[in-house]
């Protein structure tokens, strides 16, 4: 037997019967959701406290330390959004958006300047570099990425895509402008730029994910190395077109991620090396 509470009011929101010791978390979801379809799985949060951690959908019924009447406390997560859904919608908008100021399309500098052309060689080599960038992304969504979690708060989205786009729209209305000028050091800068891009963007590829979480290994992955090293480098990675505020609160965000998913490795493996940082080493 189950019993689900309000995890705030304490109010008995369901009663399961006759519930198999062998069942997981997801199927109590799943007999939770039939009673309250408001509430689909990925909306629900279930805990043996009210304050404490969520239970992984994994989670046997048997293995946990309750009673022949378990207790469960449910809260509320919201509307939620595939994380491949989130992460196609971040990357996508930026290739397009950016494309449109690098074509020219009408509306954007004039009616003389429509689908004309830069003259300024670097102008084509960051759209280049930009497009590689978002299409990396994108194919790495499709096939590479592994998600811990299967949903994230649709009002996320908002806030991602405020960021990459906005930015993305920012960058390509000045680089693509018809009075742009190429940058004040000439070609010694622009090779420095497109260095910093190449060696940041090879780097910040994903490996094919095992399919259980474990330790991250590898030929840069020392006892020292960052947690989310790939973070590391996308900061990199998008520095080289453009070294500015676009790559300074991508840092703050990443560093979050990082920071977030630091602690699940040290939650999760008790002989995780002492050493690593979440995303600068030895730093942060």
């Amino acid at each position: 037997e189950v019993e689900i509470l309000d995890a705030r009011t304490r109010d008995k929101l369901c009663f399961l019967d006759k519930v198999e010791p062998q069942a997981t978390v997801a199927d109590i979801k799943n007999l939770f959701s039939k009673a309250h379809p408001q509430w689909y799985p990925a909306r629900q949060s279930l805990r043996l406290d009210p304050k404490g951690r969520s239970l992984k959908d994994e989670d046997v019924l048997q293995s946990l330390p309750v009673g022949t009447t378990a207790t469960l406390y449910f809260r509320d997560l919201g509307a939620q959004i595939s994380w491949v859904t989130v992460f196609l919608t971040e990357y996508a908008g930026p290739l397009l958006i950016y494309l449109l100021f690098y074509f020219r399309v009408p509306f954007l500098y004039g009616p003389r300047y429509d689908f004309t052309a830069s003259r300024h060689r670097v102008v084509h080599l960051a759209c280049c570099c930009h497009s590689f960038h978002y299409v990396k992304r994108l194919l790495e969504t499709l096939f590479v990425h592994r998600f811990s979690h299967g949903t994230m708060p649709l009002r996320n989205i908002f806030k991602n895509c405020t960021y990459y786009w906005g930015f993305a729209a920012w960058m390509a209305y000045y680089i693509n402008h018809p009075l742009y000028t190429p940058p004040a050091y000439g070609d010694e800068q622009v090779k420095l730029a497109l260095a910093v891009f190449l060696v940041g963007s090879p780097l910040s590829m994903s490996p094919m994910p095992p399919p259980t979480a474990r330790i991250p290994r590898g030929p840069l992955m020392s006892p020292a190395r960052p947690s989310a090293p790939a973070s590391l480098w996308q900061c990199g990675d998008s520095s080289g077109p453009a070294v500015a505020l676009f790559s300074l609160v991508g840092f703050v965000q990443m560093a979050i991620w990082a920071q977030g998913k630091h602690r699940s490795y040290l939650r999760e493996f008790r002989d995780y090396p002492p050493l690593r940082s979440p995303i600068v080493p030895f730093l942060l």
